[in-house]
């Protein structure tokens, strides 16, 4: 099922864990986003972990894979983009996602690739930790809570 128009796109950056994309795929279908998965992925599609956490709303996920992750990065106008890290002090609640933008999350192991983000330092956001000591939170959590904050601040609730 393929949305048009959907209100926000998430993009998931080489995910390597079934379980948070088959998860992250469900929120897509309950809030009618998007789902691009782009880059070398660290399993397959048919992966029955993927399947199973997703449970049986892949046929409401709209949702596509692009295997070249430079080249869709480069096709998303640098205003709609937005990238999710921990190598910033911008917190989400700062940004305000308009209809169609872009959310950007990087695989789990090692984030977004630096060069986008010094590329575009402008669009970087983060979300606030204040224990030092954990590195990041898990990717569906992440994507959970910067999605619904910027279905919020589009006024669809």
């Amino acid at each position: 099922m393929k949305i048009v128009d959907p209100p926000l796109h998430i993009v998931l950056v080489e995910p390597q864990i079934p379980p948070n994309t088959g998860n992250i795929a469900r929120l897509c279908a309950a809030t009618r986003c998007h789902l691009s998965l782009v880059g070398d992925l660290g399993f397959e599609l048919t992966n029955k972990y993927l399947k199973r956490a997703g449970l049986d709303y892949w046929n409401y996920v709209s949702w596509e894979h692009i295997p070249d992750k430079y080249e869709f990065f480069e096709h998303v106008p640098a205003d709609q983009l937005h990238l999710l890290t921990v190598h910033t002090n911008t917190p989400y609640t700062k940004v305000s996602p308009k209809k169609g933008d872009y959310l950007f999350f990087g695989k789990e192991t090692a984030g977004l690739p630096k060069e986008w983000l010094a590329q575009h330092p402008e669009r970087t956001f983060t979300i606030p930790m204040w224990e030092k000591g954990v590195r990041s939170l898990n990717l569906a959590t992440a994507v959970s809570i910067v999605l619904y904050h910027g279905l919020h601040q589009q006024n669809l609730f």
